[in-house]
């Protein structure tokens, strides 16, 4: 069982953060499903601990599982559990995390990873309260409630026949759509001072200085893919490298950044016999885009190529290895070419 039993550390001022917060809590009150969205690293798990310490279960157990961390064949094990001589390798019996949180909060992690029959499971023990361990002949009763995250837009899902409708309106009680940093953009010097203070006093510092002008700036203008846990990767790494005295100045976005950095290598042989395919023609969006305001023939070929690089990132949707697949190109030279055009932060 993997229970959260840290203090929770929630910290922000900003509107759309602080709002987020006044929902969960007024949900909190609530015996009710709540699922939580957000994009990686906005702080999910903060949010689902949250909800349980504020519920009248807060004195109950908090079971986490995360959906994504397990093969699909064990997923079912792991929530209902299983008797002995179930499976193959299942020499004794094993409660599953419903019966591990019963009286208090399951949270589920990556919900969008459950498989279509982990999904009908999971539906009839939130409906009728009910789980039948695998083996097992005779259902248990477990009074759970079900705080459940993902990054993905479930609706789309269930469009595409890859979701349970009536299980998404069964958890769908509240949604809780976190904002990324970007979003919040008055809160990231406020959670990097939090970070750097934290991280100088791990490392000794007698006191903490403060960021210097230049580091302020690249904090504040970074795009923050990775929101509020890449920060403060950014932040601790920031501060154990400075070794000077007065404020830190040094921002390192990128810790893979390097002029050694290896390239990479063909996954076989008859891949790297096998010639890159063509890049595709510009779509018909990239054209219209285009708008030759240069003169010079170096100048306008490089504003189309700019041109192209920005259109296929957004039919992407940011995904860079994806985009660089649709252009044919490695990743490395995608890479390049954006930061090139200075488009390795937009989104």
């Amino acid at each position: 069982m993997l229970a959260m039993e840290r203090a929770v550390q929630v910290i922000g001022q900003s509107s759309a953060f602080l709002d987020v917060l006044e929902r969960a809590s007024r949900a909190a009150a609530l015996d009710r499903p709540v699922l939580v969205i957000g994009e990686r690293g906005t702080g999910k798990e903060l949010v689902a601990e949250r909800l349980h310490r504020l519920s009248p279960r807060w004195d109950q157990p908090l079971v986490v599982m995360n959906c994504a961390a397990l093969p699909e064949t064990l997923i079912e094990a792991e929530l209902f559990g299983h008797e002995a001589g179930a499976f193959t390798g299942a020499t004794k019996a094993r409660a599953g995390r419903f019966e591990e949180a019963d009286g208090g909060t399951l949270f589920l992690d990556e919900l969008g990873t459950l498989s279509m029959g982990a999904q009908e499971r999971l539906l009839r023990a939130v409906e009728y309260g009910e789980v039948t361990r695998i083996g097992a002949s005779r259902p248990i009763r477990t009074d759970v409630r079900i705080v459940a995250a993902t990054n993905e837009h479930l609706p789309d899902r269930v469009e595409r026949g890859t979701f349970r409708a009536d299980l998404l309106d069964r958890l769908s009680f509240e949604v809780v759509t976190l904002p990324p940093l970007r979003a919040r953009k008055e809160d990231i010097m406020i959670l990097a001072d939090y970070f750097a203070r934290r991280m100088a006093a791990e490392i000794g510092w007698p006191d903490w200085p403060g960021f210097g002008p230049e580091a302020t700036d690249a904090l504040c203008n970074h795009r923050w893919p990775g929101n509020v846990r890449e920060l403060r990767n950014v932040v601790e790494r920031a501060v154990y490298r400075w070794e000077r005295e007065g404020p830190v100045d040094r921002i390192e976005i990128d810790p893979f950044e390097s002029p050694y950095r290896p390239t990479p290598m063909p996954t076989s042989s008859a891949e790297s016999a096998r010639p890159a395919p063509p890049p595709p023609p510009p779509s018909e969006a990239a054209l219209k885009s285009f708008e030759p305001q240069a003169r010079d023939f170096k100048s306008r070929v490089a504003q189309f190529e700019r041109t192209i690089l920005a259109n296929a990132l957004e039919e992407n949707r940011f995904n860079q290895r994806a985009t660089a697949e649709a252009l044919g190109l490695s990743y490395d030279q995608l890479r390049h070419a954006l930061k090139r055009h200075e488009l390795l932060d937009q989104r």
